[in-house]
C-alpha cells in the first residue's frame, strides 16, 4: 500500500494529462523526516532540466522542526528527481514541443522511498475549465438523484 504524501489537486484542474511517469526524489534526510509528517507541497511545482538532469521546482518542503538550526535551508530549492537517461531525453523532448509541460501530480512512498508521479501535461483553456466544471456538477447531480430512487 503506497501511503500518499502530496497531492497537486489544481494540477488536475489547469492540465489535461498526456502520460503519467514514475520518479524518484532526492532528499536530505531532515526534508524525508518532514515530507512524511506531511509538510509536502507540491501546489505550483513543475520539472526543469539542468544539465542533462531532471529537477522537481517549485516544491516546498518545510524545515523538519526537530532537525534543530538550519541557517541556510531553502525550503523551495530545487530537487533532482531520478529518472533513467532514456526517460530524462524524452521528456525534454515533450516539454520543448508546443504547449506543453511536466507537472507533478502527487508524493507517496513506496518500498520505504519516496517518489513522485509526474504529468506531461497540456495546459487547459478557459473555456475547457467551464466545460470540466459544469460536466462533474451534473455527474454530481445524476449521482444524488440515483441514490433518492434506490
Amino acid at each position: 500500500m503506497n501511503a500518499i504524501l502530496a497531492t497537486n489537486d489544481k494540477a488536475r484542474y489547469d492540465y489535461e494529462f498526456l502520460e503519467k511517469i514514475e520518479a524518484g526524489l532526492v532528499l536530505s534526510g531532515q526534508e524525508v523526516k518532514s515530507a512524511k509528517t506531511g509538510h509536502l507541497k507540491l501546489k505550483g511545482a513543475h520539472v526543469t532540466f539542468h544539465r542533462g538532469e531532471a529537477m522537481l521546482t517549485g516544491a516546498h518542503i518545510a524545515r523538519y522542526p526537530k532537525a534543530g538550526p538550519l541557517p541556510d535551508y531553502d525550503p523551495e530549492r530545487s530537487r533532482k528527481l531520478l529518472l533513467h537517461k532514456k526517460e530524462v531525453n524524452r521528456l525534454r523532448g515533450k516539454r520543448e514541443e508546443d504547449g506543453l509541460t511536466i507537472v507533478p501530480i502527487r508524493a507517496y512512498i513506496k518500498g520505504g522511498r519516496i517518489k513522485v508521479e509526474l504529468a506531461v501535461a497540456r495546459g487547459k483553456k478557459q473555456f475547457e475549465k467551464r466545460e470540466a466544471i459544469k460536466k462533474r456538477d451534473l455527474e454530481r447531480e445524476a449521482r444524488g438523484r440515483m441514490k433518492i430512487r434506490r
